[in-house]
């Protein structure tokens, strides 16, 4: 697999195995843990989790203007890793929340989050960007060996990418798991069962008491009962069963200073595989003449154009896609059966994909380039989003057919009504499957179109620009909960299918510029 791609392909992949075990970790675990932990509302901790996603990738466009001006990519990356790992180790701490102290212990958790941003910005472009320099080095001592051998290495770059993709989604498959079974092993611990209804209903009754709507208290202690819990003190056992849900997944985050510790011994031991760019030049426009100045300038201008016009389509994308970790994250606690299986779990589905998924999408396009019919970049972008809308089709095509309210209404339903309502997990492993497959056309493809269309001088800025479209995709994700909650859901899922479908459009009336600009 890594026979035909730079050496330190591979060891790249794996120091960021660490970055996607913390994110897929948050992503799954981060608006559920701010609902069970502090008692907001999904729209509340949707909003955190959105500021928080987008911070990620904005200060990915800080990282990737540092590391180009200091032209020290891997100190910038190794500090990355570092500024995480102290994020993470400051959710670890497993302190309880209550009305007393929340006002200090809900900004210290937005500010251990607020490290992780930083820490992510510092790694994340950057080392995609290192990987982006491996090609062009690998271009380069192609192009010594004639025309032809340049034109193989150059089509080497996407399959780079996509080999580069699976590997860091390993880590991102077994984070998923991690806090659902550190959460149900310390529930047992205390002779405890899991429910995912649970936390809000105990945050409502300390907040309320015996005032609470009679249909929640009646809820209330129906799975009091079911899981174990002492009825007859609904007070004390709401402040225990909230303590010890929680400590299990503040336990969680360790995994993710291990991973993160891991990450920086391989990137470390690694770092002499990787390229180091040199110092800019400070006279190189001497040696060209004006017309070729002008000439240069047209050609980076519209490079940065066509970088552009990409990066509004995956603003939708992203926006659609990392539902996720929000409106679909909602959607397995509150409609999906979760008797045998945590609604974080879900999020492991996703990478598992990635990982199966991924050489059959490689040998596809492999096929089709051997047989004189290749697809470029910018065409499997666009059927990436249609790919996109198809998931969306699905699932508002099965809400409608289940006539299923808003979430807000259905949540108020008796426990026993809504099991009978429930979705089996087929829903969302075959909605999981359109948006893993979407994420292959457009997710490591757009990261080596970027690679491409970079100037060298701007690799740093070019990547942390797509990770910025992500951070304006991420900043609207509070739109999906607020949907969710208020309408028919059905409509929620077609909203984003508009979306999509709306993308694809504009991006396949692009097409034929992007190919000309990137051939």
């Amino acid at each position: 697999m890594f026979k035909n791609h730079p050496k330190g392909l591979l060891q790249a992949a794996l120091s960021n195995m660490g970055e996607r075990f913390g994110y897929y970790i948050m992503n799954a675990v981060l608006v559920l843990f701010l609902c069970s932990k502090f008692g907001l509302s999904d729209e509340k901790s949707g909003l955190i989790a959105a500021i928080f996603l987008a911070a990620i990738y904005v200060l990915s466009l800080v990282g990737g203007i540092i590391a180009d001006k200091t032209r020290n990519y891997k100190a910038t990356i190794s500090w990355g890793l570092v500024i995480m790992a102290a994020g993470y180790s400051l959710l670890a701490i497993p302190i309880l929340s209550t009305p007393d102290n929340i006002s200090w212990l809900l900004p210290l958790t937005v500010f251990a989050l607020a490290m992780i941003a930083c820490g992510n910005g510092l790694f994340k472009g950057n080392l995609q960007a290192i990987v982006g320099q491996m090609y062009d080095d690998f271009e380069a001592d192609a192009a010594k060996e004639g025309p032809e051998k340049l034109k193989w290495a150059q089509g080497q770059r996407d399959a780079g990418f996509q080999i580069f993709y699976v590997f860091i989604n390993i880590g991102a498959l077994a984070a998923p798991f991690i806090a659902p079974l550190l959460r149900g092993w310390w529930l047992k611990a205390h002779d405890l069962a899991y429910n995912a209804d649970l936390p809000k209903l105990c945050h409502e009754y300390i907040n309320q008491g015996a005032s609470m709507p009679a249909s929640d208290m009646s809820n209330l202690t129906e799975l009091v009962a079911k899981v174990g819990g002492n009825v007859s003190d609904l007070s004390a056992f709401c402040t225990q069963y909230l303590d010890i849900f929680n400590t299990g997944i503040h336990y969680s985050f360790i995994a993710s200073v291990v991973m993160m510790l891991i990450s920086l011994v391989i990137f470390i031991t690694s770092r002499n595989m990787f390229p180091t760019p040199g110092k800019k030049e400070t006279v190189v426009s001497e040696e060209y003449t004006e017309e070729e100045k002008k000439t240069m300038a047209t050609e980076i201008k519209q490079r940065m154009y066509a970088l552009f016009a990409v990066l509004g389509i995956a603003v939708f994308f992203w926006f659609s896609f990392h539902q996720n970790g929000q409106s679909l994250s909602f959607f397995a606690r509150d409609f999906v059966q979760t008797e045998s299986i945590a609604p974080e779990i879900w999020q492991a589905v996703n990478p598992f994909f990635v990982i199966v998924l991924t050489p059959v999408i490689m040998w596809v396009f492999s096929m089709l380039t051997k047989r004189g019919n290749p697809i470029s970049t910018p065409r499997k972008i666009a059927y990436g989003m249609g790919i996109a809308g198809i998931a969306y089709l699905f699932l508002a095509i099965f809400s409608l057919a289940q006539d299923y309210p808003s979430a807000e209404t259905f949540t108020a339903m008796s426990d026993s009504v809504k099991a009978g309502l429930k979705a089996g997990p087929w829903v969302l492993i075959l909605t999981y499957f359109f948006l893993t497959v979407a994420e292959l056309f457009i997710s490591p493809l757009g990261l080596a179109f970027v690679s491409k269309v970079a100037p060298k001088h701007l690799q740093g800025l070019c990547q942390g620009l797509w990770l910025g479209a992500t951070a304006v995709g991420n900043l609207m994700l509070w739109v999906g909960p607020l949907m969710y909650n208020k309408w028919p859901i059905w409509i929620c899922w077609t909203v984003f299918l508009i979306v999509c479908l709306i993308s694809m459009g504009v991006m396949f009336a692009m097409v034929k510029w992007l190919e000309r600009v990137t051939s």
